[in-house]
Formats: structure tokens, sequence, C-alpha cells
């Protein structure tokens, strides 16, 4: 379709309220990203694409979330809710410079898919006026139902005002449209209010394109794809149907899964060759795993690079900023915060490592802490090549420990360590010969015996 120009209005003003909750609807996530995100996405991009969002009054949050995904979107406010179409002339401005596509979408709907707005787009550029998206629903009771003769859309009625025959039509109305730009205001602005609610619904356009004696179409789809989230419900069911897409894809890019319905993955997490992930590990955003890395069950990533043959886990926390590194092993209960760990670096087990620089082939004894915050600022520690500390040991930063330094355990370090020294820091050891031997004796006299 790159030889026609397209404007996409995504609408994403509704308050949502039945998912009970203070965040805007089109912001709750599915599989780590929003649900207006997953639709940004989707729509179409690059040369002769715009795209126009619709949002309410007091969205600050969904503007802003628009400007992050897609800086090239353009904002518009609807201060009154007055129907679907009322919302799409939210965004006249755009729509009067005449693109030759219009396209019409709901925010709430994450798993619509570029090639379905591709599909949609097919029958404009063959002289349709309007292009209706629907589906097959196993159960339609409530959906608008798309009237059809032959390959021509004739209507779509609204469950309440169909005819039982008409009821009896599993063909609905997914509620995503595409326009002949050219014509586009010229059929929404003839929409009118004569409802029960007075006000100004889209699928009236149908009615309207058919006056003018123009195309109307409808192009099918799945009903999982065009799924509308409403109810917290609604978004898990949505989140389970990503997931299974998710999963697929890495299954079929080479990806071993070890029990496939237990792994959550992000939208965006990219995996190379011959990654193996065990069972109960949750990837979140920002993820890339390189070529050999295995995850161990249990562990939890977020936006944390993961470099080629890299072991994690299990029961291991990759939080923001983490980079491991060629051959590294991050083992059972390690957690990592803005950390970037060279090749073959080793924190096998029980550690804590923030804000911190591991330098290639170092060790990280168990019980190993950087100490990164004072409570006021946080404060980084370099960790050199070849270094080894020991088990139980306390980094208190900002300190550098050097090139193949050696830290005993057990060891406070609040100084810097230079190259190949080694640092120990504990009291001495004090042993009192029969010291336990005399407080058994001390503790045990004048103790009643237990009766029997």
């Amino acid at each position: 379709m790159t030889d026609r120009s397209s404007l996409t209005v995504v609408l994403a003003a509704g308050e949502g309220t039945r998912m009970r909750s203070a965040l805007p609807k089109v912001l709750h996530p599915v599989a780590g990203q929003s649900l207006l995100s997953h639709v940004l996405d989707a729509a179409p991009q690059g040369a002769g694409a715009a795209l126009a969002v619709v949002v309410g009054p007091d969205h600050k949050a969904v503007a802003d979330e628009v400007a992050r995904v897609r800086p090239d979107a353009k904002t518009f406010i609807q201060r009154e809710r007055l129907g679907t179409a009322h919302a799409v002339l939210a965004a006249r401005e755009a729509i009067a410079r005449g693109a030759d596509d219009l396209l019409v979408v709901f925010g709430d709907t994450p798993l619509i898919s570029a090639a379905t707005f591709a599909r949609l787009r097919a029958p404009l550029k063959n002289g349709a006026a309007l292009a209706v998206l629907g589906f097959r629903a196993a159960d339609p009771t409530g959906y608008g139902r798309l009237l059809a003769e032959g390959d021509h859309l004739v209507a779509i009625r609204e469950h309440a005002d169909a005819t039982p025959e008409e009821r009896k039509v599993t063909l609905c109305n997914a509620g995503v449209m595409a326009f002949d730009g050219r014509k586009a205001l010229q059929i929404i602005d003839k929409i009118g209010s004569a409802n029960s609610k007075g006000e100004y619904y889209l699928p009236d356009a149908v009615g309207i394109v058919r006056d003018f004696g123009w195309e109307a179409v409808v192009i099918e789809t799945s009903e999982d794809e065009v799924r509308g989230i409403n109810t917290k419900a609604q978004l898990a069911e949505a989140e389970a149907v990503m997931q299974a897409r998710l999963r697929k894809a890495a299954l079929d890019a080479g990806v071993t899964l070890i029990a496939p319905e237990t792994v959550y993955l992000a939208a965006d997490t990219t995996f190379g060759s011959d990654v193996t992930i065990e069972p109960f590990v949750v990837i979140g955003p920002g993820v890339s795993i390189a070529d050999g890395a295995v995850i161990h069950s249990f562990s939890h990533i977020v936006q944390a690079s993961i470099g080629k043959k890299a072991s994690v886990g299990p029961y291991a926390r990759l939080r923001p900023g983490t980079s491991l590194g060629e051959g590294s092993r991050v083992g059972n209960f390690v957690e990592t915060k803005a950390a970037t760990l060279e090749a073959g670096v080793k924190v096998n087990h029980l550690s804590y490592v923030g804000d911190a620089h591991v330098g290639a082939n170092s060790n990280l004894g168990a019980g190993t802490i950087t100490c990164n915050y004072d409570g006021f600022s946080k404060h980084r520690t370099i960790i050199g090549e070849g270094a080894f500390v020991g088990t139980n040991s306390s980094l208190v930063a900002p300190v550098k420990i050097g090139n193949g330094a050696y830290i005993g355990s057990g060891s406070v370090i609040t100084k810097d360590v230079p190259d190949d020294a080694m640092a120990v820091e504990r009291s001495p050891q004090n042993n009192r010969e029969g010291g336990a031997k005399r407080y058994r004796e001390m503790k045990m006299r004048g103790k009643k015996p237990k009766e029997s």
C-alpha cells in the first residue's frame, strides 16, 4: 500500500470505568506494553502514513504514551463524548488533509495486526468507499451484525434492533473501518443523532455510503484479533491470546521452551539462536537474549541484555540496566540492577550486584553485596578483571576493586583495592580454650531436671 497515503485515527478517549482502575483503560498492559502501544505499533508507518489519536480532556498520561510510542502522531481532544462518529470528527483537521485512506480503530484492541490494516485498505484501492472489519463470533449476542448481499455490505444492525432472523447472523462488527479518504468527511458529516441516546454512531456510515451509491464491503478476521478490552477479565483473556502468539513465534524461531504455557514473554523480547528457557520464567519489557543462553526456572528479567551462552538462574532476578557478557553466570537467588557483568563473570548464588561494573572472568562469592545506596544517593562499584570476592563480603560504594584483586571472605570493603592486592577486613579471631565447656556448665548450674 506504499503508493497510497493513509491517516489512522485511533479512538482512545474512553474512561474505561468497568476496569475499576485509576489508570486510563488504554494504558493497561498486555505483554508488557500498553493496549494503546500495541495499536500504535500496528498502524501504518513510514512515508505517507499519518497518525491521529483522540484522547479525553484530562488524559495527559495517554497523550504522553502516544508521544513516547509514535512521536510522529498528533493528538486531538474529544471534550464531549457523543458517540464514535463524534470522536472521529475530533480529528477533523487531520482528516481534512485528504489522505487516500482513512483508518479508524479503537485504542483498546491490542491484538490487531499491521497485516489486517493492509487487508482492510485493499478494497479502497479498487474503488470501495468503505471497508468494515468483521469477525465470526462464537456467541454474537450483543454485537452489531454485518448484513451483506454477496460481497456487498448492506447494513450494520445493532443487536437490540435486529430481527430474529438477523440475530442468527454470526458475522459481527469489529468496529474497525477504512474509508476512502477523499469521501470520508462527506460520509461522517452526514451521520445523525436520531437515536435514544442522541449520539453519533459510526456504523451509520454504511447506510450513508449506500445512499450515495458507493460500495461498502466486509473484510473478515478472527475473533481473537479484534477483542476489545472493557474489564480486567477481558484484559486477562487478551493477555492469554498474546502470550500464545508470542510463545508460538519464539518456538517457530527456534527457541526451546520446555514448558511453553508457564513462560511469560514481552512483546519486544528478542532471541538469538539455540536459546533455552526453562519452566516458570517471566520476561518483562526490554529484554534481549543472545545465542546459546539458558534461562533457568523461576527467573524474572526486565530491561536486560543477556549475552551469548550466559546462564541465568534458577531463581534469579535481573532488574533494569543489567547486561551480561558472553559465558557469564548469574545463579540462584542473585539480584542485579544497573550492572554490567563482562564475559565469564560468575555470581553463582545469594548475592546483590547493583550500580556496578564487573570485569571479565571475575568471581563473586555467595553473599556478596554491593552496598550502593547510602540513604540519599546511589554509588557505583567497579570490580576489575579476574578479581575474586570471597563469600559474605560487603563492598561499600563508591569503591573500586582492581584487576586480579582478592577480597577475603566476610570483609567489609570501604576503600579502593589496588590491582593484584589482597584485602581482608574483619576482627581478629579470639579462641578461648575451654570456654564452651565452661559456658555450658554455667548454664546448667542450678537448672531443675525435667519432670518425667
